[in-house]
């Protein structure tokens, strides 16, 4: 699996700040979680036997990670929405109707 090598978006940092916001509990709990999550991860990622990434197995043998990244999914759905709705006018009329498409077929 390939692996991406371009920078973040500059806003990830305020969408982790809005993240953070709206998630409930201490917030020592919660970093202590989030190293934990990123030592599970980190350690799977050098593993040099690992010959491919395998997504899936690491979200289901890290404990909590699966319900993180769906709720950072969740909590993320707001900020995609908003951008998509902005890039919508850059589009051209055949990529427009391609996904007015896709929307017809999801709706059936």
């Amino acid at each position: 699996m390939p692996r991406k090598t371009a920078a973040p978006p500059e806003n990830v940092n305020m969408e982790n700040e809005d993240i953070r916001k709206r998630q409930n509990g201490n917030p020592e709990d919660e970093i202590s979680k989030l190293n934990r999550l990123l030592a599970t991860v980190l350690n799977y990622l050098s593993d040099d036997e690992v010959e491919e990434i395998d997504i899936d197995s690491l979200l289901d043998n890290t404990e909590g990670l699966r319900e993180w990244w769906e709720k950072y999914r969740e909590d993320n759905r707001k900020h995609m929405e908003e951008e998509i709705i902005q890039s919508l006018a850059n589009l051209t009329i055949d990529d427009l109707e391609s996904i007015q498409e896709k929307i017809k077929e999801l709706e059936e």
